[in-house]
């Protein structure tokens, strides 16, 4: 009988441990159901605009079998790609070349032979410092953005005021650092009087491809593509397939301009 009264007493109390443990799980969920409800800040993430890449092109040759091509160039930083440069001024071929305030300060002796064919090139604006016009912060391609409307509008403008400190006639076109924006930066852009410049033809891939792909990707450019590539890598194996690839397409009998030797743009926005 002992054995079971103290089997009987055990089993109470455990009834009584798991009524009080019960009772305290009520209690606490009660406690949080009196706390207001705070809203979680969104994350940065979250308000992450749609980022737009335009395209570009030129219109459709008229002649049949004319090919027209508008070869443009990123000088982003750095120094002049010679390589580049050479064949271009060698073979008296047109170009577009978007220049920021940076690499204007850094190579006044490439700028002088630039000033010096003025029939040949035309130099556009490329921003200030190389900054993304996207107007919220955020990276592309590990590259800060601008940030601000503010920001936006500095990096457009000091871009272009350099151009005019260093004797440049003024820009009508502006390309940002990586190509990309958010709709309300590209708005901002126009309101200043620029026209975005996009591209069709990704020639060098930021001058990260190989030799033997940029000269591909420019060498098979087709009538009416706007083809962009950087002149301002002389370190890079790109440089070398994009002077190739510019040889090519004047082997071709493609024709050759700049931006401004084209009317009515085709603007588009890139899917790839």
């Amino acid at each position: 009988m002992r054995q079971a009264e103290l089997w009987q007493r055990q089993i109470i109390g455990a009834h009584h441990m798991l009524r009080l443990f019960l009772s305290g799980c009520l209690l606490l969920l009660a406690g949080f159901a009196a706390v207001p409800a705070v809203a979680l800040e969104p994350s940065p993430a979250m308000h992450a605009p749609k980022l737009i890449e335009p395209a570009l092109h030129l219109p459709r040759s008229d002649e049949t079998g004319k090919i027209r091509v508008a070869l443009t160039f990123d000088a982003c930083m750095g120094e002049a790609d010679q390589r580049i440069l050479s064949v271009l001024v060698a073979e008296n071929i047109p170009a577009t070349i978007f220049v920021t305030a940076r690499w204007l300060r850094h190579n006044p002796q490439t700028v002088a032979i630039l000033r010096a064919h003025p029939e040949q090139f035309e130099l556009e604006n490329h921003g200030e410092n190389h900054v993304p016009a996207v107007d919220v912060p955020m990276s592309i391609y590990g590259i800060a953005t601008a940030g601000s409307r503010q920001a936006v509008e500095q990096e457009v403008a000091g871009g272009a005021s350099a151009m005019q400190a260093a004797g440049l006639p003024a820009p009508n076109w502006f390309r940002g650092s990586t190509a990309k924006y958010d709709a309300s930066a590209m708005d901002l852009i126009h309101t200043m009087g620029f026209r975005i410049a996009g591209y069709s033809v990704n020639g060098d891939g930021g001058s990260l491809l190989g030799a033997a792909l940029a000269e591909k990707r420019i060498s098979t450019a087709r009538d009416g593509d706007v083809v962009l590539a950087h002149i301002n890598q002389p370190t890079h194996a790109a440089g070398e397939g994009v002077a190739r690839g510019i040889l090519a397409l004047k082997r071709r009998g493609v024709t050759l301009v700049r931006l401004s030797d084209v009317a009515d743009m085709q603007d588009g926005t890139l899917t790839h």
